[in-house]
């Protein structure tokens, strides 16, 4: 029998050693044993880490009413979700390809393309479900958890197989190693197709719970099913999420056991999902003509108004401002307070250099909807085009204390901070900015500048107290970060 190489007997004692320690574990509960792996505090700081690269490596769309439509449908389906920690972030990353993900720590993010591949708000929601489910069920979790619990047992299979290899004919070994090694790759694949299965099955249960059709699911699943037969490439998301026929059909099954319960149009999906369209169409005519068509043939009210809303806003990015008006008029005559519409107005106000107007029409909505998001950037960005500085900067800045995790609005703060001319608040708002991102290195740049600036100043000793602790903390956040 030939011997052993070295290496050969440091991995079998390996495994003896693992396999010992293992035994003499007592096994706790299933949560207990992913908390013990990796705890709800351990996912959340791994999902604010996530999320700060995807800030700072991807484009993300900062439209106010895209971004606020996206919370209230997901936090709508969370509150029936099977969720434990409500802490939830959000970001829509600006690629038409079609994507959708769930990471740690209740990390949410779609990609523009989902809003153009969902034809209706049930499909939409469909897909956020199933993400839901992958959070609650804390699969990043329970798969280092699996892969843990594999190591053991294919150690052993690889041990084997190389013992195999070091005393049979070098061909017969060799299948031995790659049978080993595909035996490993089909359980971390059954094990994702498990998550798969368990996420669309509670996504379902949720889809209906929040008051959805939950046949959305397979008819959603069916549409990528479409779109991968007949692309070179699949979507992204089918490269994470693998639909089959076979799980269409599982998901058909499942549907058929709750109550039928009638497809609902949602009209607000349909206006977003039109200013999704208008904002990925390079030539403003194309869009012009894309809604001009949807509007003739429209076969019910909310197939109509969608196609107007979208005609308006169509027209608006071909600065075609009088025309965009007079489309979105009688939408606004029938529902003057719908927010869409609203702010749709102003940016069309704002565009053709009414910013007077904007503001007026927009200040009276604030005390109907005080502190909403969309009216609130609207507002914002009115007083800035009617060189109001100062006061858009005030707005701004206590929408922060409302939105500190907002990034965008932290950049839009600095940028005006700039207008304004105060250089210290500039640094301020740009070491939050940088902080949202990750890049604490540029973050504690921008606040050492603001400390310099505020130290030849008289009478803030509580602004440079703040500004001390906010550099320590953001040095903490930065030796956290690079430790993760």
């Amino acid at each position: 029998m030939t011997k052993l190489t070295p290496l050969l007997c440091a991995l079998a004692t390996t495994v003896l050693v693992s396999h010992s320690s293992s035994a003499q574990v007592q096994i706790p509960s299933l949560g207990d044993r992913i908390s013990s792996l990796i705890s709800l505090e351990d996912e959340h700081a791994l999902g604010r880490e996530f999320l700060r690269s995807i800030r700072r490596t991807s484009k993300t769309i900062p439209d106010p009413l895209l971004n606020d439509y996206l919370v209230n449908v997901t936090q709508n389906l969370a509150l029936h979700s099977e969720l434990q920690d409500f802490r939830m972030s959000f970001i829509i990353v600006d690629s038409p390809e079609l994507n959708a993900f769930a990471a740690p720590g209740g990390i949410i993010g779609v990609n523009g393309g989902l809003f153009l591949n969902a034809h209706t708000e049930g499909e939409f929601a469909s897909v956020l479900a199933h993400e839901i489910a992958h959070v609650s069920q804390r699969h990043f979790a329970r798969s280092v958890e699996d892969a843990q619990a594999r190591r053991i047992p294919e150690l052993a299979t690889l041990l084997a197989s190389i013992i195999v290899m070091s005393t049979s004919s070098p061909d017969t070994g060799q299948a031995a190693v790659m049978a080993a090694q595909g035996r490993a790759l089909e359980n971390q694949l059954r094990f994702s197709r498990n998550n798969e299965a368990e996420a669309d099955r509670l996504g379902i249960k949720t889809l209906y719970d929040a008051g959805y059709d939950p046949n959305e699911m397979p008819a959603m699943f069916e549409r990528l099913i479409g779109l991968n037969r007949f692309g070179s490439r699949p979507p992204e998301f089918l490269l994470s999420h693998p639909v089959t026929e076979s799980r269409v059909a599982d998901t058909r099954g499942r549907a058929a056991r709750y109550p039928a319960r009638p497809a609902n149009p949602k009209l607000e999906y349909q206006l977003m999902r039109a200013r999704v369209q208008v904002h990925y169409e390079v030539n403003p005519a194309n869009a012009i003509a894309l809604f001009q068509t949807a509007l003739r043939d429209a076969s019910d009210d909310t197939a109509l108004v969608a196609a107007r809303y979208g005609l308006a806003v169509a027209y608006g990015k071909n600065k075609e401002f009088a025309l965009a008006q007079e489309t979105l008029a009688p939408l606004l005559t029938s529902e003057p307070n719908r927010i869409a519409y609203v702010v749709t107005q102003a940016e069309l106000l704002i565009q053709s250099n009414e910013a007077a107007m904007a503001r007026d029409f927009l200040r009276r909505h604030l005390t109907i909807n005080p502190g909403n998001h969309p009216i609130t950037m609207a507002y914002a960005e009115a007083l800035i085009a009617a060189r109001e500085y100062g006061e858009a900067a005030g707005v701004l800045e206590d929408h922060t204390r409302q939105r500190p995790e907002d990034h965008e609005l932290w950049y839009t703060l600095a940028e005006t901070q700039g207008l304004v001319g105060d250089v210290s608040k500039v640094h301020q708002a740009r070491a939050e900015y940088f902080i949202l991102v990750g890049d604490f290195r540029s973050a504690s740049e921008q606040i050492d500048y603001a400390l310099r600036i505020e130290s030849e100043r008289q009478d803030n000793a509580p602004l440079l107290a703040r500004l001390r602790q906010r550099s320590q903390e953001v040095q903490s956040m930065g030796r956290a970060a690079q430790a993760m």
